[in-house]
Formats: C-alpha cells, sequence, structure tokens
C-alpha cells in the first residue's frame, strides 16, 4: 500500500509514462482470473469478493414575493448578467494572470497511436445476440430481467435481485445489449455507498470471471465507485482509483477518456492530493481531452477545497467565457467553494442572486427533485453547450432556458455552514424558511446539521441554541418520522448528534428519553450500537448538563 502523498503522485507519474508506449489499435480481452448513511443490509460474499481485489477499506427577513417585486434584473442570457451572479473583485487578480492549472493546448503531437474503444455493434465481444443457451427455468428469469431493464425508473437493488436470480457466472447468458443495460442501472445511483458499489462490483466479477470485457465507460463507473463509496474520501480511495485506472489501461487495453481523468481527479481534490490532481488534468491536456462542464465545475471545487475563493471565481469566469451553460448546479459548486474560502457574505450573495434571477424570469422552472432527471439535464446541458459551440447564435437561447433556482443541496450547504461552522441559529431559520417558497421539503440532511449546531453551540449562556428550541426540533423531525416523510429515517448518525446534543443542552435523564424514543422508531445493527455507545460512554460517564452549567465568559456555575 502506498503510504504518502509523495508514492501516490510517483506511482500515478510512472502509470503515464507506461500509457505512452505504443498499442496496437485493438482491444484486448481480460484473461479469465437522503444524506445519511442507511442501514446496511447484508451483501453476498460474491459481492465482497468482488471488490476486495480493488480496495482496502470499508469504510426573518424578505418574504419571497418581496424579493420578487425589488427584482429588477432580466432572464441571465448574456455574460455580463451571468459574471454578476458571482461577485467580481474590480482590479487584477493573479488567478486573471495565471491559467487554471495551465489550461490545455488541444493541438499538441500525439503520444502515439491512441487506443480508441469502438461503439461500433459488430465490434462488441462476444458478439451481438451471442449468449450462453439457458434452459426454460433460466429463460424465463431471463425475460423478467429483460422488461424490468426497460424500464429505467426502476430501481438499482430490485434489478440486481433479478440478476442474481441467473445461474452462475450469470453475466455470459446475457446478450451484450442487456449487459450494458444491466451494468447502466447499477451505475446510475442517488449516492454511492458501500452497498451500490458491491452490486456492481458484483457483476464486474462475473463478466471477468468469463473474459467479457468492459466499456471505457463501464471503467470509469468502476472507478467512480472504488474512489466515491464513501463519504470522505482518504488516501486509501485514491490508490483504489488509480489501481483500477492502471488495470482499465494496462491490462484491459482501454483507455480512459475525458470522464475518466475527471473522477480521478475529482477524488485525488477530496482527497487533498492537489498536486496530484494537478498531474491528472495535465495528462488530461497531454491527450488532447477538451474542456466540458464538468471539467470546469470540478476546477471551482478544486479551488473551494483549497481554500481560494479567487480561483474558484476565475474557474467560473473560464466556465462562462467557455460557452458552457450556468445552472443550479454550477452556483452550488460556487456557494460551496466561497464558502470554504471563508467568504461566507459572497456565498450569500450568489444566493441571493440565485433567488432573483429565477424570480425575475417568468418562465424559470424549479429543479427536479428526482436524481435520474437531474442526471438527464446535465446530460442534456452539455450536448447543448457543444451544439452552441458550432452555433453561437443558439448559446443565449440555451443560457434563458436553464435553472437556476436553488435547490436542496443549496440549502445543505447553507445550513450546514451557518448550523455547525458559525452557529447563526437566525439565518439558519430564515433558509429553512425560505425553502417552502421553492417547494423543497425537510430533509433529513437538514436536521442533522441543526443537531450538530445544538451539540456544538448549545448548553452555554446567552445562546439561541436553547434546550426549548431543540425540543421543537426534536418534536418537528419525530412527527416527520411517524408521518412516513420521504428522506426522513434515523441512522447513526442522526441518532449520535441528537444524543450528544442532548446531553449538551437538556442533562443526562432527557438523553436516556431521547434514545427510547428512538429505539422505538428504529433497530440499529450491532455495528452501529458499538459505533454509538463507543462514542457516548465518555460523555455519559462526564459531568451532567443538567447539574452543571458553563458560561462561555464566567466559567462555570
Amino acid at each position: 500500500m502506498i503510504s504518502s502523498t509523495t508514492g501516490l503522485e510517483a506511482w500515478f507519474f510512472s502509470s503515464l509514462a507506461n500509457a505512452s508506449h505504443c498499442r496496437k489499435h485493438s482491444t484486448r480481452i481480460p484473461q479469465h482470473r437522503k444524506f445519511f448513511a442507511p442501514q446496511k443490509r447484508n451483501v453476498s460474499a460474491d459481492g465482497r469478493l468482488a471488490y476486495s481485489a480493488y480496495i482496502q477499506r470499508h469504510q426573518h427577513t424578505k418574504t419571497a414575493l418581496e424579493v420578487a417585486e425589488e427584482a429588477r434584473i432580466h432572464p441571465n442570457t448574456t455574460r455580463e448578467e451571468l459574471m454578476a451572479l458571482v461577485d467580481q473583485y474590480d482590479g487584477p487578480s493573479f488567478t486573471d494572470q495565471l491559467p487554471l492549472l495551465e489550461l490545455p493546448n488541444l493541438h499538441q503531437p500525439g503520444d502515439g497511436p491512441h487506443l480508441t474503444v469502438s461503439d461500433k455493434e459488430e465490434d462488441e465481444w462476444p458478439p451481438p445476440h451471442q449468449a450462453w443457451p439457458a434452459d426454460p427455468e433460466t429463460k424465463t428469469k431471463l425475460a423478467l430481467l429483460d422488461h424490468a431493464l426497460r424500464d429505467f425508473s426502476k430501481e438499482p437493488e430490485d434489478i440486481y435481485k433479478l440478476y442474481r436470480e441467473l445461474p452462475a457466472p450469470r453475466a455470459p447468458y446475457l446478450e451484450s445489449k442487456a449487459r450494458h443495460k444491466l451494468l447502466r442501472h447499477l451505475a446510475v445511483v442517488e449516492r454511492k455507498d458501500e452497498q451500490s458499489m458491491l452490486r456492481y462490483f458484483s457483476v464486474i466479477d462475473d463478466m471477468r470471471s468469463t473474459a467479457i470485457p468492459l466499456t471505457t465507460s463501464e471503467w470509469t463507473s468502476a472507478i467512480s465507485f472504488a474512489a466515491r463509496y464513501v463519504n470522505r474520501s482518504t488516501e486509501v480511495e485514491v490508490e483504489a482509483a488509480l489501481q483500477m485506472w492502471r488495470e482499465m489501461e494496462h491490462v484491459a487495453g482501454v483507455k480512459g477518456n475525458d470522464a475518466t481523468f475527471n473522477v480521478l481527479f475529482d477524488v485525488a481534490c477530496k482527497a487533498g492530493k492537489f498536486t496530484l490532481a494537478e498531474m491528472i488534468y495535465n495528462e488530461m491536456e497531454a491527450r488532447g481531452f477538451k474542456y466540458n462542464r464538468f471539467h470546469h465545475v470540478s476546477q471551482i471545487h478544486f479551488y473551494g477545497l483549497k481554500g481560494n475563493g479567487d480561483g474558484a471565481r476565475a474557474a467560473y469566469k473560464a466556465l462562462v467565457e467557455a460557452g458552457e451553460i450556468v445552472d443550479t448546479v454550477v452556483l452550488n459548486a460556487m456557494i460551496s467553494a466561497l464558502i470554504q474560502s471563508h467568504e461566507a457574505n459572497a456565498a450569500e450573495n450568489v444566493y441571493e442572486r440565485m433567488k432573483r434571477a429565477h424570480l425575475a424570469n417568468k418562465d424559470s422552472r424549479l429543479p427536479p427533485r428526482d436524481y435520474k432527471s437531474r442526471r438527464e439535464i446535465n446530460l442534456t446541458l452539455l450536448k447543448l453547450a457543444k451544439t452552441a459551440k458550432k452555433n453561437p447564435t443558439k448559446l443565449q437561447e440555451f443560457r434563458q432556458k436553464s435553472i437556476i433556482a436553488p435547490d436542496l443541496h443549496t440549502y445543505r450547504i447553507l445550513v450546514n455552514y451557518f448550523a455547525v461552522r458559525s452557529g447563526e441559529l437566525d439565518k439558519v431559520a430564515k433558509y429553512l424558511d425560505e425553502m417552502k417558497w421553492f417547494q423543497i421539503p425537510l430533509h433529513g440532511a437538514l436536521f442533522l446539521s441543526l443537531l450538530k449546531g445544538f451539540a456544538l453551540h448549545g448548553g452555554i449562556r446567552y445562546t439561541h441554541w436553547t434546550e426549548d428550541r431543540l425540543e421543537s426540533v426534536w418534536k418537528a423531525f419525530i412527527q416527520a418520522i411517524d408521518g412516513g416523510e420521504e428522506d426522513l429515517y434515523i441512522s447513526k448518525w442522526i441518532a449520535l448528534w441528537a444524543l450528544r446534543a442532548f446531553l449538551k443542552c437538556s442533562g443526562k435523564s432527557r438523553t436516556v428519553d431521547v434514545w427510547e424514543e428512538m429505539r422505538q422508531r428504529w433497530t440499529p445493527s450491532e455495528a452501529d450500537m458499538d459505533f454509538i455507545m463507543k462514542t457516548l460512554r465518555p460523555l455519559l460517564d462526564g459531568e451532567d448538563m443538567a447539574e452543571k452549567r458553563y458560561d462561555w465568559l464566567l466559567g462555570s456555575l
């Protein structure tokens, strides 16, 4: 295992050197050989074996109507209007003098023949319509799976269960189109976690065991699962992603595309490996890939993670000038980057302009709540930007149709910052109130941020984070749980922070009562129970806040 940043970067550099060796233009067939993490279900041993080859870790204010009355701006269709959504400081900035990550020269000489993956049906392996012969029972199961694959709204878990009904090794019984549909269903999930990762890798393992190759997009999805199945990426995920990328290019003989490198860049950034991230984009440059909206948004995140607000602004400017379409996703990235750069006021300004721009545009729509619909919009914007680059007269029309209203992710970013980091309960209340104007229901992540806020900022004098307000939040959460609200459930994290909040604000007796309320609605796994008790035991053995309160200025009283 690689144990340092230098080691990872050296490994990556070595891989690039190997990648530059010329290869014949042919595909090599591999040889046989809701914010809270949900309660983990038992996963088959096959799935765990599939993944073990790659990974070593488990792991109040004005109303909206008043704002609309004050709004005097037009739909954001011009470069100037789009730039006005984000504060741009006057005077020269060092980020205006330097290119972002050395923007690529797209006309560099090639490094030798590039391996490509053909999309032609006749180049499929095994050939199209070729599959293992099936007995009548298996044919019935294949028919059920084929019918389910025609409906992209089907849950991945339901699709996977139908696939697992096939006799081992399963994959060869599927024709090529069915295999690609299956992996696409399993790859498109709202949030990558251990369960969704193991599902995907189980199918990959079946294909590897019978020498069925993967397409570039399927390899990229596998790398994405290896890197993003945990909430916080670390060096382990970076190593796993690079290892899989090396297998993709040097064992399977499939060259990565722009999406592959964006996944590698993303995990390197999130793990804090910024030098490695720049090396990845430099390799993308050397291969002549053009930037698209995903790369520009990734750069905004890159500078946000580095705490560089000017860099994030320059990345946003580059996105606009490249003819990409600004929407809620782009502006959410800017809000997050500015907050991480300790520019909360600038982030709030972006949010306020999003509201005004949405309310001023009579044709503006709200972002869809369904994650698959959001994904389709992202892909559509990518295609529209490509069209506009060929026909610039279309760009203003496309930009006018983009959605820039705040969505759930906007409020998650803002509420988490003002509840957890700055402790400004009045601003949290403002955002929760304004969510109603955009028809956004409360989400478990917002309750988690609130409970964290009480745990961190409550239990002292002269605070807005009082015991009574905590009781109001908890009552609302329990009522929502009992009412079966979507995207709300008890997890180990919400249980942990709820207990911490009540220990801090109300004392041990009330905390025990809250625990009983949770246990009536939630049966934690043994691992979750062990995690919670190990974390809380020192606090339960300590002082009781009902008997001793702390004052931030005068000390204990």
